[in-house]
């Protein structure tokens, strides 16, 4: 920490813990005018608050406090001193205990970085008992589909399939296994009949998703009686967004590999039929993970605790 010739506090010098003690001595003791009281509200003994008092001086080489047996002022130094460094240490005070009341109960933003399935089938059901049962949180979920590195990007955490998620992050299981469906609009099916195998699919027109990072494009694969069995789609629609993939299978513009829980509303209403069920075998759950369990805000304890307890009901 700094000085000018005067003795005060250089605005751009940065303050040690035991220089911010010493600080904080002297300015009980000039509050409390006197020694004895300022230890006790301390909690050190006055032989070392003395001593303490005594480093300061002489790092500043001024006296800052008059003492004689029965009082004790600050110097006109000691008084410039206080009026400066008063509303410095009252301010940082004030910041520590508002960084300690978000420990108190959930209060801030949780930011959670997750794809649009994820968001729809994992979070979505459930945000709005979360949010009632804490009105001093706010929720920021931010789409994206590129498995980015989260945490890097300034996230308290991510969702994704388990086997997406980094070894190194602490995870969470959100929801069950699931399938994937391959599904198309009736109107689609009354031209092109229903592929009976994996291999039927280089007949008809398909809507695939591609990862705008990387440019590749999501695996059609399928469990086979022996082994995985990966096809080569002929794709007449590419996009970087489940929704739209979901619209045109809609649309009848061709078939489409989503998720079970996206397609089930439109498989029971008859707006969609799904092909290859017995192909499709179960692909690994939303997990959310996160960095370290280790001074973990509460915040964000909440969310993980919240949605833990609903995904297992």
């Amino acid at each position: 920490m700094g000085y000018d010739q005067h003795g005060l506090l250089h605005s751009e010098t940065i303050m040690s813990p035991s220089e911010f003690g010493e600080l904080n001595a002297f300015l009980t003791v000039a509050q409390e005018r006197s020694f004895r009281r300022a230890a006790v509200r301390l909690k050190m003994s006055p032989s070392a608050l003395s001593r303490t008092i005594r480093s300061l001086e002489e790092r500043l080489g001024v006296r800052l406090l008059n003492r004689t047996t029965r009082s004790v002022a600050p110097t006109q130094a000691g008084q410039m001193l206080r009026e400066q460094v008063q509303p410095l240490v009252t301010g940082i005070g004030d910041a520590v205990r508002q960084v300690g009341s978000y420990q108190e109960r959930p209060r801030g933003t949780v930011r959670v970085n997750l794809s649009r399935v994820a968001a729809t089938v994992a979070i979505m059901p459930r945000i709005a008992a979360y949010l009632s049962l804490h009105p001093d949180v706010r929720v920021d979920l931010v789409i994206d589909n590129e498995l980015n590195d989260v945490i890097a990007k300034g996230f308290d955490a991510g969702i994704r399939i388990g086997d997406r998620v980094d070894r190194d992050m602490v995870a969470v299981r959100l929801t069950p296994d699931f399938r994937m469906a391959v599904v198309g609009a009736p109107g689609y099916f009354a031209e092109h009949p229903p592929p009976a195998t994996p291999r039927d699919l280089a007949g008809h027109r398909a809507l695939t998703y591609r990862w705008e990072a990387t440019g590749a494009l999501f695996p059609w694969t399928f469990h086979g009686p022996d082994e995985p069995i990966a096809v080569e789609v002929k794709d007449v629609l590419t996009v970087n967004d489940t929704d739209l993939l979901l619209s045109a299978a809609l649309d009848g513009v061709g078939l489409a590999l989503l998720s079970e829980a996206v397609v089930e509303p439109h498989l029971t209403a008859g707006t969609l039929v799904r092909a290859l069920a017995e192909w499709c075998g179960p692909v690994s759950g939303f997990h959310l993970y996160y960095p370290s369990r280790t001074y973990m805000p509460l915040t964000l304890r909440s969310f993980i605790d919240f949605m833990k307890l609903k995904s297992s009901r």
